[in-house]
C-alpha cells in the first residue's frame, strides 16, 4: 500500500522533505497544528504546553500505565497563522540531537491543502538513523488520523 505522506531523503544532505496533501481547507489543516485539543486527538499524545507565538514553547508526552513512554519539546521560532510554523524538536531521553522543523501550509483549492515539512538534522547519520525506524509508517498513520479527526469537525 502506497503511503500518502511522501518523504524524501536526498543523499549527502542532512534533511528530510515531507509532503502530504489533505482534503481540508488550509485553515483547518493549520488548526490541526495549533489547537491543543485537536493535536492531542490526532497525535494520540498529551499536549502539556503549546504556546503558538514567536518564542513560545511546546511540550508533548505519551503515557502508558502511568509511565511517560515518549516526551518531546521545543521552541516555536516563527508562527504565521495558515502559512507557517518553524520550531525546534527535541526527543526527551534520547540520543537524537535537537532538530529544526519548518512547516509550510499551502491552499491548493478552497477544499484542499498541502503540508510541506522540512526537517534539518545535525548530521546525515542522525537523519538516516530516524529513517531506518518505522518513521514513514508512523507519520503516514498520524497524517491519516489528522485527516479523519479534522474532517469530522467539518460535519
Amino acid at each position: 500500500m502506497e503511503l500518502k505522506t511522501k518523504i524524501q531523503a536526498e543523499q549527502g544532505k542532512q534533511e528530510l522533505l515531507i509532503t502530504r496533501e489533505f482534503e481540508l481547507p488550509v485553515a483547518l489543516l493549520f488548526k490541526a497544528y495549533e489547537d491543543p485539543e485537536i493535536v492531542a486527538q490526532w497525535m494520540g499524545t498529551n499536549v502539556i504546553q503549546l504556546e503558538n507565538r514567536k518564542h513560545g514553547s511546546w511540550r508533548f508526552e505519551t503515557n502508558r500505565n502511568g509511565e511517560v513512554v515518549f516526551g518531546a519539546n521545543g521552541v516555536i521560532l516563527d508562527f504565521v497563522p495558515n502559512e507557517r510554523i518553524t520550531r525546534t524538536f527535541e526527543m526527551e531521553n534520547s540520543t537524537f540531537p535537537v532538530q529544526l522543523e519548518f512547516f509550510e501550509f499551502e491552499a491548493l483549492t478552497n477544499e484542499t491543502s498541502r503540508l510541506t515539512m522540512q526537517i534539518v538534522f545535525k548530521s546525515e547519520a542522525f537523519r538516516d538513523q530516524l529513517v531506518q525506524m518505522p518513521f514513514a509508517q508512523g507519520l503516514n498513520w498520524a497524517h491519516n488520523r489528522l485527516q479523519e479527526v479534522v474532517a469530522s469537525l467539518q460535519s
